[in-house]
């Protein structure tokens, strides 16, 4: 079996299961953002008392932190009576983003089926578990019963191998595959991440590769976990297996062998993740606002390449630079390893870790033709502000690379390094 139909068949039950088959899941973990405050008033209206296991069910407040608007304020208030109502364990406030904070404080473990109120959480495959989002009635129903039916889906495997160039991270991989391929390529089925490239790359990168598997279409979107897995969750995650991956005869849908050597930094254009170009395509474009956050981008290796980028530079004035980081904890440890500091000085402005600028909830909204490089993951007419702004995607070098020279620029004119290798 491929690693879905191994997590689908443990948690259904079954020795095992194929591409097409219904089956009913007992989930590992729930998280819950903002949802959480409809689904537990639903719940509440119910006359529903308890939920399936407080234990397995985490929340999180991200999406609007800190919240822009009285209702929005109300909404959180609301939440964490609800919390303590149903007496979850596992409130972890404001500590971040939500898919960054349960990956880094140990609570996904490899072959986990998760189950969020989030489209992204395709993240956790990065460290081999099954994460998929779901809607809010969906959501209340699992938080009653503990359970789901899912269709097993087929197995897309993407190979990636060849030698990274300079200047590369996996962003630009998944935008390469997201232009390569469409963003459809796999809808409703599973991705699995392979090849020595994936087999190099940090959780980090992982993660990144992992999130952005839904722009693709993806139901779970996975790497193997092994030894760097291993190495990143002990003594996060103690009861995690030490290995986790596909059986060598399992069957997949296609297989699709990616060449990496030769691959130049890549950019998504107006207004799809899809359309994306080689940045020495773009031509002229003078950028306003360039945004490093979201559950995408903006973990410590990501703020370390911009500081790098940054060091000895200032942000164009014409340019505005907002750095959201991807949890409390990553900002702290950049703060201690000295990245904070050499972003502010170039003229950087740092926000609280959360959501910030890319659900278009609160801040970093840009105006009426503006044009805005970001790290995140969609650019969607509208997401980030007006609709008649322009919000192109790119890796945390991209976009560092774009606020000091004021436009759309090559980031190795500025640094040569790579993050997958």
């Amino acid at each position: 079996m491929t690693m879905a139909e191994k997590v689908l068949a443990r948690t259904s039950g079954r020795d095992s299961v194929a591409p097409g088959e219904y089956v009913t899941c007992r989930v590992d973990r729930v998280m819950c953002h903002e949802a959480f405050t409809l689904c537990g008033l639903q719940l509440a209206s119910l006359g529903v008392q308890e939920l399936f296991d407080p234990d397995r069910v985490i929340v999180i407040l991200d999406h609007y932190f800190p919240t822009p608007t009285e209702q929005m304020a109300r909404g959180h208030v609301i939440a964490r009576d609800l919390v303590e109502r149903f007496k979850i364990r596992h409130f972890l406030g404001h500590a971040g983003i939500c898919h960054q904070v349960l990956t880094e404080q140990g609570h996904i473990k490899p072959g986990d089926l998760v189950l969020g109120t989030d489209s992204h959480s395709t993240t956790y495959g990065a460290v081999g578990a099954a994460g998929a989002g779901i809607g809010l009635t969906e959501m209340t129903y699992v938080l009653a019963t503990g359970e789901l039916w899912l269709q097993v889906p087929p197995t897309l495997r993407f190979e990636l191998e060849g030698n990274p160039g300079p200047g590369l991270m996996s962003k630009d991989v998944v935008l390469h595959l997201a232009g390569e391929f469409g963003t459809e390529v796999a809808q409703y089925r599973a991705i699995e991440y392979a090849g020595p490239v994936a087999e190099r790359m940090s959780i980090a990168s992982r993660m990144t590769m992992a999130n952005m598997g839904v722009e693709l279409g993806a139901k779970f979107a996975l790497f193997e976990a092994d030894a760097v897995t291993e190495r990143y969750l002990e003594g996060r995650c103690p009861d995690a297996p030490p290995r986790f991956g596909p059986d060598a005869d399992a069957r997949y849908e296609a297989v699709h062998r990616i060449a990496i050597t030769g691959l130049e930094p890549q950019v998504a254009c107006p207004h799809n993740p899809g359309n994306v170009k080689p940045i020495s395509k773009l031509g002229e474009v003078r950028v306003n606002q360039a945004f490093l956050g979201s559950c995408t981008n903006a973990r410590l290796e990501d703020l370390e390449v911009a500081a790098e980028i940054l060091r000895g530079r200032q942000v164009h004035p014409r340019t505005r630079l907002l750095v959201t980081p991807a949890s409390h904890r990553v900002y702290l440890e950049a703060t201690r390893a000295g990245y904070t500091e050499t972003l502010l000085e170039a003229g950087a402005h740092i926000t609280a870790s959360g959501c910030g600028a890319c659900p278009g909830g609160h801040s970093g909204l840009v105006g009426p033709g503006e044009v805005c490089i970001s790290s995140t993951n969609r650019n969607f007419r509208g997401r980030m502000g007006s609709p008649e702004a322009e919000v192109y995607l790119g890796s945390p070098a991209t976009v560092a690379a774009a606020a000091v020279a004021g436009r759309l620029v090559d980031p190795r004119e500025f640094w040569k390094g790579t993050t997958l290798s």
